[in-house]
């Protein structure tokens, strides 16, 4: 028994025995080996705590997949496990992924939105405003990147791709880095509305579905499908009719109620001035008592340039109301207004001739929304609405008649008649506009008023539709009517008139003077809260009257004399004279109405070619030879320049379009 134990005890193995099983036996060899490679997972939460870099280790790392793979729950213990003792899971996970132990993350709605953006082509304007064209049935669109156009268009690129909806947390992150391409990755281009330019054309938007518009340039106009600017379409805006050459100015005056020659040709000047792309644009007055067709009158105007679902509106109460409206259209018509505040009147100062707005953009403190631009602008009402100096010398005011009850039109056949008109109406102002880009860079007037840019550009144009001089000497003459209603609407101003009528010139302080225009105007008006209750707010009015009384002959110079500076007020009147010559062709009066004659039949003023005899002295002037008692003939001088087939060559040879004398053409013709 005893040497059985000792037979069956296994001795152990030296190394040289080892050695020598492992040469003659090297599958024995191997699994020793192996046996003696330590599992890299056990004990590894253990070996984290001192070693945070063990889980990351190659080996590990694969063991740790491999696990993954093969056995989920025990892969999630050790995952707690090793997020217990400390490890970086962020990292763990990240490099789980890397060694292929994770899935594919699937992206994002906010990627896809992205994604999707990159088909559009992205820009921002001036404002850092982000915009994006993107292609819709084959014409390009521009939208604003945070306007429902281009909302719309995303998640319908969204639903097409996924077949579902977009969350509105991915919608708005997905703007928010579309814009920030946009605004940096992106150039910067102007964008229009409505009327846009570049180089020496002029684009107007069609505002159809197709996104086309017209090329207007110095040989002609054509309708485009892509035109090379960016234009914006704002909610209500209405499209064009295709324009159609050969139309004629008399049918758009057989829509309007204008009573005189001068009143039709400064409508048509106005018109003209829409269409360019720039201003300043002059701000139209109309005022007349009821059933004068004052919100016809504007709408068919805005319709026949601009239309607008909308196209008349009630006056703004505040800076952004004003801003906001002229941000969504290029013309503004406004109805039915009783009177204009002072802040109100400012504001369409700047927005006739150009000017900046800045609001703050709301639920920021620091952010500002910014618009610099101009802007047509329609008023109408019953009374004189505009009585400040500033405003009226950018404005023209027509005052329109009461529309007997015999000649009314019911509103359905007269929208119906114009909407079959309207196309050859605005070929007809396209044909001048080409006439403006033609003549413009020659066009020149002796004097320059304040609208000098409007004046010029209705001179280059004029020559299409009617002769040189026409628009000139009925520009004068409104402006003269102007002056005299401002001066009569102000009290101060009237007061200091009335005060110069019996002088040529009167010295004396801010205090003095308002004693002595009080007892000029008279208690009644001097108690009114329109007058100026101190020296100090004299002085403010009659800085802003100064120009009007200027052009009537009366100079007011504010001065200081002696050691202490005293504060002289010195008003000047010019002996003999009344109004001031605004240079180039003296305005005359005002021809007579185009009422109906006693028959009650209509006539067509602007094709009677008819003379009628006219004193000279109707004209505001003496002419060398008449003496001021003679008589002339003269032609209308409205008569279409294209009406006459001996003129038909000489009309489209024109070389420069700018106002003759008066001597050579005068405002003569009565109805």
């Amino acid at each position: 028994m005893t040497m059985d134990k000792i037979d069956d005890t296994e001795i152990p193995e030296t190394a040289a025995d080892i050695a020598v099983d492992a040469n003659e036996n090297p599958v024995a060899a191997a699994i020793a080996d192996a046996e003696e490679i330590l599992d890299p997972l056990e004990g590894l939460a253990e070996r984290v705590i001192d070693d945070p870099g063990a889980p990351f280790e190659p080996e590990t790392m694969e063991a740790i997949v491999a696990l993954k793979k093969s056995d989920r729950a025990a892969f999630e213990t050790l995952r707690k496990s090793l997020k217990d003792a400390g490890c970086r899971m962020t990292g763990f996970d990240e490099a789980l992924k890397e060694s292929g132990g994770g899935a594919a993350p699937e992206p994002t709605q906010a990627d896809i939105l992205i994604d999707l953006a990159e088909a559009a082509e992205l820009f921002h304007s001036a404002d850092g405003t982000a915009f994006a064209d993107i292609e819709i049935d084959g014409h390009r669109e521009t939208w604003p990147v945070r306007v429902k156009g281009f909302k719309r268009w995303l998640a319908r690129q969204f639903f097409e791709t996924t077949g579902g909806a977009p969350n509105s947390e991915a919608l708005s992150s997905a703007l928010n880095v579309i814009e920030a391409k946009a605004h940096f990755d992106a150039p910067e281009l102007p964008v229009f509305i409505r009327v846009g330019g570049i180089d020496d054309k002029l684009y107007l938007d069609l505002g159809d579905d197709a996104w086309r518009a017209v090329e207007i340039t110095s040989t002609g106009w054509r309708v485009v499908k892509e035109p090379p600017v960016h234009f914006r379409r704002a909610a209500g805006m209405q499209p064009l009719p295709d324009p159609v050459p050969g139309g004629s100015v008399d049918a758009l005056r057989s829509f309007l109620n204008v009573q005189s020659d001068t009143d039709f040709v400064l409508v048509v000047a106005w018109a003209l001035a829409v269409l360019r792309n720039r201003g300043p644009y002059p701000v139209i007055v109309l005022s007349g008592e009821q059933s004068s067709a004052k919100s016809t009158f504007s709408a068919i105007l805005r319709a026949l340039l601009d239309p607008n679902t909308a196209p008349l509106r009630a006056l703004p109460r505040e800076d952004r109301d004003l801003f906001i409206a002229a941000n969504n259209g290029h013309v503004l018509a406004f109805d039915n207004v009783s009177g204009l505040p002072s802040w109100i009147s400012d504001t369409l100062c700047r927005l006739a001739t150009g000017g900046g707005f800045a609001v703050r953009q709301l639920y920021t403190d620091q952010d500002e929304v910014l618009f610099d631009a101009a802007r047509p602008v329609i008023l109408n009402g019953i009374e004189d609405i505009v009585t400040r100096p500033d405003l009226a010398d950018r404005a023209v005011f027509l005052t329109l008649e009461a529309i007997p009850e015999e000649r009314r039109r019911p509103e359905a056949e007269l929208w119906a008649a114009f909407e079959a008109e309207r196309p050859k109406i605005l070929g007809m102002l396209l044909d001048a506009v080409v006439m403006g880009l033609k003549l413009l860079p020659e066009t020149r007037l002796e004097r320059l008023p304040r609208m000098a840019d409007f004046a010029l550009w209705a001179t280059a144009c004029e020559t299409a539709i009617w002769p040189s001089g026409t628009f000139w000497s009925a520009y004068c003459g409104n402006r003269d009517e102007a002056v005299e209603n401002v001066i009569e609407a102000d009290p101060v101003a009237a007061a200091v008139r009335a005060v110069m009528a019996e002088r040529t010139e009167w010295t004396g302080t801010a205090s003095d003077l308002l004693g002595a225009l009080s007892d000029a105007a008279g208690e009644r008006v001097a108690k009114s809260k329109t007058w100026p209750a101190s020296p100090r707010a004299l002085s403010g009015r009659l800085r802003r009257a100064a120009t009007f009384l200027r052009k009537v002959g009366i100079e007011i110079d504010h001065i200081k004399e002696g050691r202490a500076r005293t504060r002289i007020i010195v008003i000047t009147a010019k002996e003999g004279s009344t109004n001031q010559d605004y240079g180039g062709a003296q305005p005359s009066t005002p021809s007579a109405s185009s009422a109906l004659p006693p028959n009650g039949k209509e006539t067509n003023v602007l094709s009677d070619t008819s003379m009628r005899t006219v004193d000279g002295v109707a004209d505001g002037r003496t002419d060398a030879g008449h003496g001021g008692t003679g008589s002339t003939d003269r032609a209308n001088p409205l008569e279409s320049v294209a009406t006459d087939g001996a003129d038909a060559t000489d009309a489209k040879s024109l070389s420069q379009s700018e106002p003759k004398k008066s001597k050579d053409q005068g405002w003569r013709a009565t109805l």
